[in-house]
């Protein structure tokens, strides 16, 4: 490595891209190290006389890139050596995995190092030597055989993303140590996309952002982008993306605050335009077009309702039917920012439609699939409410519980007509249904 890539720098702290394949410190390889390289960078650039200091807060395995942030002072040292033993500092990567990932997946397991062989192995609780290992995943996009991963990593163990997905049946492409499919000379395909830390200093959370780069990723470059600007995208081509929201971000950009619109932009580099909202407070799957004709034919396919929309959700007491089409009526009340639900038409009113079906429930909740015919404001929740049964976290249509509102968009069915620009995703079916499917129901 010729340069080294700094991406912030200032008195007490460097954060840098770790490249493939160079130890973070010295080794018995007696390759050279970040470590080493950071201290004839700080030495050459400020001209420092003898020895740099330089503190090592966290690591990456040798065969994995991205961002690592070290310390430039001792009290910085002591200050973010802490965040990393107790896992405040965030740290996120973006995986390609082989198998079938679910959409989503919380992964806890224990590990132990196997001194012999320096791998990591899933093991019993009681084994001697044992840790706890815990992760979290969500799937993005398929290309082929692969899947992109946006991975949260929980504790710092060794191995533990690459052994715990293999463990779970979608080992990381590339990893010859715990990948039986993978072949020589391929890079395993981990890297650490973004860091975020407090500053030891300034007392201010920091986000540190890089895409991975190389072949293995070269088919992901817009999911990545968009990754690193902070939008989980599902389904990417020429013509549309389809993202999965984040709660408390608005859509559009005309809605104002956060908003995913924004976001796609300022990380593509390109205008993107939205063709049908969710609320700020639901999360999930959201289309947008890449250019105008696509706008004009996925509008029209939301306006006619040949695009099929399905939420989950998690309500207040058992509801009494397996599966059920709701009508009801909907009227506005601009001034009180909500809407109010009738039996029956009345003036300024609106028909909606909405589709029920039991998945789970006890005496308390109740896990539904909700079919949204029609698309009016707060229709999920305000229609729930007026049959008795508010929405978890519903603190406009139901009751002040504290928690985030239990719903989400997780499955779109696409239908278009025929010679259209958009006719190759007739009966596409894009899905994260496995992110609401373990509420505690």
């Amino acid at each position: 490595m010729n340069e080294l890539n700094v991406l912030y720098e200032d008195n007490h702290i460097i954060v840098v891209e770790k490249p493939v394949n160079i130890p973070a410190q010295a080794d018995s390889s007696g390759d050279c190290d970040m470590l080493t390289l950071i201290k004839s960078y700080i030495k050459q650039k400020y001209n420092k006389p003898g020895d740099v200091f330089l503190g090592l807060v966290h690591r990456l395995d040798r065969p994995v890139g991205g961002v690592m942030v070290f310390a430039r002072t001792s009290k910085a040292a002591s200050r973010l050596a802490p965040q990393f033993a107790s896992h405040k500092a965030k740290k996120r990567y973006a995986a390609i995995v082989t198998g079938s990932p679910k959409a989503y997946a919380r992964l806890e397991d224990y590990i132990r190092k196997d001194e012999s062989t320096l791998s990591a192995v899933i093991c019993p609780p009681s084994t001697p030597g044992a840790k706890n290992a815990a992760l979290e995943y969500y799937r993005l996009t398929e290309r082929g055989e692969l899947t992109l991963l946006d991975v949260s990593l929980f504790t710092g163990r060794h191995h533990q993303i690459r052994a715990q997905l293999a463990n779970a049946g979608c080992p990381i492409w590339g990893d010859q140590r715990y990948n039986p499919a993978a072949k020589a000379g391929q890079q395993v395909a981990l890297w650490a996309y973004s860091l975020t830390i407090e500053h030891p200093t300034l007392k201010q959370e920091m986000t540190f952002t890089l895409p991975p780069h190389g072949a293995a990723w070269k088919p992901f470059e817009t999911e990545l982008k968009a990754l690193c600007g902070g939008v989980r995208i599902v389904y990417a081509d020429e013509n549309i993306l389809c993202c999965n929201k984040a709660a408390g971000m608005s859509v559009a950009a005309a809605d104002g605050g956060d908003s995913l619109q924004a976001r796609l932009e300022a990380a593509l580099g390109e205008r993107v335009y939205p063709v049908h909202r969710l609320d700020v407070a639901t999360g999930g799957l959201v289309l947008f077009a890449r250019s105008e004709r696509a706008e004009a034919e996925l509008s029209a396919a939301i306006e006619s309702r040949s695009i099929k929309k399905f939420y989950r959700c998690t309500v207040h007491g058992r509801v009494p039917f397996k599966q059920k089409e709701l009508r009801a009526y909907l009227v506005k009340d601009a001034d009180a920012a909500r809407v109010r639900i009738y039996d029956s038409a009345r003036p300024n009113a609106k028909e909606i439609i909405t589709r029920c079906r039991v998945l789970k429930a006890n005496d308390a909740e109740s896990l539904l699939e909700i079919e949204l015919v029609t698309g009016r404001t707060h229709q999920i929740r305000a229609h729930m409410a007026h049959i008795g049964y508010p929405l978890i976290g519903d603190d406009k249509y139901g009751v002040r519980d504290r928690a985030p509102l239990a719903l989400a968009a997780v499955r779109l069915e696409l239908h278009f007509p025929q010679n259209g620009l958009l006719s190759y995703l007739e009966g596409k079916e894009i899905g994260v249904e496995g992110e609401m499917s373990a509420l505690n129901v």
